[in-house]
């Protein structure tokens, strides 16, 4: 499978330079010119993308939105290729990301916009109360309606955007992007919130939006077992700095359920004597976390300034290598839907494990251990039910256990 990141040619400079890509892909990694530039004062390491917030960058949702295009051509060559039973070439990559011009964030009130001009205006002004990761999304979706656009030879126009129009455009990104339900869903979630924001603003949208709609298909739910998070606490990681590093992240997350774009932004003053007092970066939620014992020796190096904040997807790479030295390798059935069809891959556990497996271990152990769903989802930030359930995962082990507690 293919990865691909974004990083600045000289990130020390007190000039714009240069932004490269990187992919790398069985055994073989490439560097590429992308054809953008950037200050890298501008630049957040940690998201791989440019700062959009605050006076002076207007126009860096233009270079992120070619970063994502780069990012697509990237995956989308390597996937052809692949397909074929080749490899794509050094001079194939290149091509593949030929840079897309910038389009400019102003324009003159006497133009008249269409759709998606109008969708990027949408996205523009919700960059003072939505996160960058929030954006991007949005970006994402504007995207696929761009390229579906080109491919299908129909217009996105408010007068063609409604149920039908939906249903196709998830047969697109189904087939031709090869996304899974979830994905689907999310990309048809922001399509309809526009048009409702565009219906206030007097836009003529079709009244048939309100029935845009993809069944959510949850895939399944990743926790650590109790033993398991011991292995990982307990491996000897002093001369592996590195993965040191890794470790201590994630085991935040278990330790306190924040995701993981709240624990790399933790800083000293989030830290208290007996509680950790922060704003959630996605929800903009203030919370307020008892701070277990474990996660003391981990804050401490927060407070120091020794915890380094990796990319989310480097992060996962040092895990799957983590998870795979503390044993943690049992065979796993991971399962996925796309149009419906269920999908299954085998294989051992650390395969499966991500940022995102630390939330749902701290969500089912701290269940395991008698906390209350209620205290529990004032300590995640959960606003329902029904979301905090997709994070609890009760295994086997569990069912037997209590099983055999109760009827002894």
């Amino acid at each position: 499978m293919a990865k691909v990141s974004f990083l600045l040619y000289a990130p020390g400079a007190d000039k714009p330079t240069p932004i490269f890509a990187s992919i790398s892909f069985d055994g073989q990694r490439h560097r590429l010119y992308t054809g953008l530039s950037i200050l890298p004062s501008k630049w957040l390491k940690a998201d791989q993308r440019a700062q959009v917030r605050g006076r002076g960058n207007e126009l860096n949702g233009n270079i992120n939105d070619a970063l994502e295009v780069a990012e697509a051509a990237l995956l989308a060559c390597y996937s052809q290729h692949r397909a074929t039973g080749m490899l794509p070439t050094a001079a194939h990559l290149k091509e593949a990301i030929t840079p897309a011009p910038l389009e400019p964030e102003v324009i003159p009130t006497t133009t008249k916009l269409d759709f998606l001009g109008i969708f990027t205006e949408w996205i523009a002004g919700r960059a003072l109360t939505h996160t960058p990761n929030t954006l991007r999304t949005y970006r994402t979706t504007l995207r696929h309606l761009r390229d579906f656009q080109t491919l299908s030879k129909q217009p996105v126009a408010f007068d063609t955007v409604g149920s039908a129009f939906s249903q196709r455009l998830a047969e697109y990104l189904l087939t031709k992007r090869q996304l899974r339900d979830t994905a689907v869903r999310k990309n048809l979630v922001i399509l309809k919130c526009f048009l409702a924001w565009a219906l206030e603003q007097g836009h003529p949208v079709r009244p048939d939006f309100k029935k845009i709609s993809w069944q959510r298909r949850e895939p399944d739910i990743l926790t650590l077992t109790r033993g398991e998070v011991h292995a990982l606490a307990s491996l000897d990681l002093s001369q592996r700095n590195t993965l040191d590093n890794a470790r201590a992240l994630f085991m935040l997350g278990v330790y306190t359920g924040l995701r993981f774009s709240d624990v790399a932004a933790l800083r000293p003053e989030h830290i208290q004597a007996d509680r950790l007092r922060l704003t959630t970066q996605k929800t903009r939620d203030t919370l307020t976390l008892p701070i277990r014992p474990e996660a003391r020796p981990l804050l401490a190096r927060v407070t120091a300034g020794t915890l380094r904040p990796l990319p989310n997807q480097t992060l996962n790479r040092y895990l799957k290598e983590l998870a795979a030295l503390a044993g943690i390798d049992t065979l796993t059935e991971r399962t996925h839907y796309a149009g419906g069809k269920r999908h299954t891959q085998t294989a051992p556990k650390y395969e499966f494990v991500t940022t995102h497996t630390a939330r749902r271990t701290f969500v089912t152990l701290a269940l395991e251990d008698g906390l209350r769903p209620e205290l529990l989802m004032k300590i995640t930030g959960h606003k329902d039910l029904k979301t905090f359930s997709r994070y609890v995962n009760v295994t086997e082990d569990t069912v037997l256990n209590e099983f055999a507690r109760v009827y002894q």
